[in-house]
């Protein structure tokens, strides 16, 4: 099997003859894999039955009541269970030790035939560490988890969750189809509430969805749904991978969030954090064998310098299991329909990424700074993910531009549908913060939204999580800053700051959205613009919830400039959705002119037009199009209802003429004001 052929690799060197100079390394990794799920297969039952681990491990309640506990603590000289059925006595219910690490226990009803461990209770694994010490550990498996009262201290509490029949929630809706292309929601429910508190999911699911839904995105990205013990992490420090996090409900309130999406036809897609753990010990899996190793490398290896975290050994079998059994628990319990793979960059690369640019050289990709053993967990995880169910969609959070990372595994490649395009928002946010309108560099925009690997899916973005977090801002705040706190009534007097940033905000992400990817993303509330920055309560703002939420009102007020950027969002999303340029060949840039600053641009038979020009406006400008025939404007920027001046009529034809322009076969002219985009379609 080592020395298999892949006759499907040859497509990978069709798209991109460069690698062809690193067959060697690209086969020898997919062997790597195949080699791993051959293994699976004839050691472990295959695939399917190793990533339902969560069935075996853990604790479960057997139809007669009895109790069955189950460990993988290879370290541990003993284990315990305790908790209120026992009355917290640390060593008198012990686990039988198994072979290869393995522990279990078997706790028979009680006379009556009730379960000694009730709904609700709460639990500890005891671990027995090799020098005889005892030390109270949360179960790695544990599927609910809540902080304790603030009078017991700080360390989270597992509670056994099997609810009679008539309280677990049933879900009543179908998931909806995969979406043609990605307009992806990107939110967090915590902070999805005007009041100062954590947001729940029952608010999130009865008021922000319709929301999404209005606008026109068909899919959302929640973060921060693991359980994390340390809130301000943003979801990025997970403690229990299984939990559903307690701060905003139950595990039934979660799944009712996620059926009301897909009531909604709305996807659903999971922040999934497997590429490190928080160092936590009793709150998470930090040595929870009483070794500094189990799931995690020892030494310097397995802990990651600059997010102060543990890192995964992911070339053990259990912890194989327990992070494939983790995406499979989320999408077989919950419903989610796929997966944003966090912190893809540091699992690839044995130097995490840290002071890393990467330059684009090859050797880069294939040389001995990249982590095969991550490399292949992450291959194994998308082949198992897209087979189990063909409609999941995996996305990438690199900013190496690893090439065949969104190729699938069949063909040698990594098997995510997309990465994320990380250089945009970086991008936006440099020009923004160091250039003068006059000394924006075109072409280097252009360059930056259009350099992404050939038939490797992009998702595309102007700002994300990143640019809302204390420290940095968002593009409406870069571009209005204190402005937005006195001239954003419809009321005031007109502010050239104001008007410029409403300009740009939606030219931003409409350049963006239509030339940066195959699919989009906007972070919750971006939209319309949302003022300050996100910061969750911490020692350093004296625990204040006063940025860790959304300001829904901003939007609703209609004497508010707010709704015209929100209202251009929801006519860019359904312009997308009635003309299909997402999911199309990347677009044809034709026209980048560095004195006029105007672009221009063919996707899908659409012809996008822009002018970042800060004072002047062009008249009969001559654009190349290779589509002959009338041109309506189908979205403008420049309306009144998106807060712009309504200087473009949109019922003028645009008549092409037969003669070359630019590359393109025909030319049309257009009246293209100052800090106007508009996309143009043949009527």
């Amino acid at each position: 099997m080592a020395n298999e052929i892949n006759p499907k690799i040859e497509k990978l060197f069709e798209l991109d003859p460069y690698l062809k100079l690193h067959e060697k390394e690209i086969r020898r990794r997919n062997n790597e894999l195949r080699n791993w799920i051959n293994k699976l297969n004839q050691l472990e039952g295959g695939l399917d039955e190793f990533t339902q681990g969560y069935k075996y491990y853990g604790l479960h309640i057997a139809p007669d009541n009895s109790v069955i506990a189950r460990e993988w603590a290879p370290g541990a000289r003993q284990l315990y269970l305790t908790g209120d059925f026992n009355n917290w006595q640390w060593e008198a219910t012990p686990y039988k030790q198994l072979p290869f690490g393995k522990w279990e226990l078997i706790i028979p009803p009680n006379a009556d035939g009730s379960c000694v461990i009730h709904h609700h209770s709460e639990i500890k694994v005891i671990v027995r560490k090799q020098d005889g010490q005892l030390v109270d550990r949360l179960s790695p498996w544990a599927k609910y988890v809540v902080p304790p009262p603030k009078t017991m201290g700080v360390n989270y509490q597992q509670r056994v969750w099997h609810p009679p029949a008539h309280e677990k929630y049933m879900f009543r809706h179908q998931r909806p189809a995969k979406p043609r292309a990605l307009r992806i929601y990107e939110c967090h429910v915590g902070i999805a509430t005007e009041e100062l508190g954590v947001g729940t999911y029952r608010n999130f699911a009865d008021n922000v969805i319709p929301r999404i839904k209005h606008l026109g995105y068909n899919t959302i990205q929640v973060m921060a749904i693991m359980e994390h013990a340390y809130y301000a992490s943003f979801g990025y420090q997970v403690t229990s991978f299984f939990a559903a996090s307690s701060r905003s409900g139950n595990p039934e309130e979660l799944k009712y969030m996620v059926d009301k999406a897909h009531e909604a036809g709305i996807y659903v897609l999971l922040d999934v954090v497997h590429s490190h753990a928080s160092k936590n010990t009793q709150d998470g899996l930090n040595q929870f064998d009483g070794t500094n190793a189990c799931y995690f490398h020892d030494g310097a290896r397995g802990e990651h310098s600059l997010w102060d975290s543990r890192l995964f050994n992911y070339s053990e079998y259990e912890v194989l299991r327990f992070l494939l059994s983790n995406l499979r628990w989320w999408h077989d319990e919950y419903c989610f329909d796929g997966y944003r793979f966090d912190g893809v960059t540091s699992m690839l690369y044995h130097s995490r990424g840290i002071g890393e640019g990467f330059s684009g050289d090859y050797n880069e990709y294939f040389g001995l700074n990249v982590d095969t053993e991550a490399l292949i967990y992450l291959a194994i995880a998308n082949e198992f993910l897209h087979k189990m169910d063909p409609n999941i969609i995996t996305i990438a959070e690199d900013v190496s531009g690893m090439p065949t990372l969104c190729r699938p595994c069949e063909e040698g490649g990594v098997g995510f549908d997309y990465r994320l395009g990380m250089a945009i928002p970086d991008k936006w946010i440099e020009v923004l913060k160091t250039k003068a309108d006059e000394d924006w560099n075109i072409g280097n925009i252009v360059h930056t939204l259009t350099n992404r690997r050939w038939k490797e899916g992009t998702v595309a973005y102007a700002e994300s999580h990143d640019q809302a977090l204390v420290g940095d801002k968002t593009i409406a705040f870069w571009l209005m800053d204190k402005e937005m706190y006195t001239h954003m009534s419809t009321m005031s007097e007109p502010n050239l700051i104001i008007d410029r940033g409403i300009a740009l905000h939606k030219m931003i992400r409409l350049i963006t959205h239509g030339l940066g990817g195959e699919a989009y993303l906007n972070f919750i509330g971006n939209e319309f613009g949302h003022p300050e920055w996100l910061d969750f309560p911490r020692v350093g703002n004296n625990e204040s919830f006063h940025y860790a939420r959304r300001q829904w009102h901003l939007v609703d007020d209609q004497m508010l400039k707010y709704r015209f950027l929100n209202e251009f969002d929801r006519a860019m999303h359904h312009t997308e959705e009635k003309f299909h340029w997402l999911d199309c060949l990347p677009g044809y840039v034709s026209w980048k002119h560095e004195d006029d600053k105007v672009i221009a641009f063919e996707r899908n038979n659409l012809l996008f037009v822009f002018n970042f020009h800060s004072s002047k406006s062009f008249t009969d400008y001559r654009i190349g199009v290779d589509l002959a025939g009338k041109y309506k404007v189908v979205l403008c920027s420049d309306d009144k209802e998106f807060g712009g001046y309504d200087r473009i009529d949109k019922n003028t034809e645009h008549l092409t003429f037969p003669e070359g322009w630019a590359g393109r076969k025909n030319y049309l002219q257009l009246y293209i004001p100052t800090r106007v985009a508009m996309i143009l379609a043949v009527h």
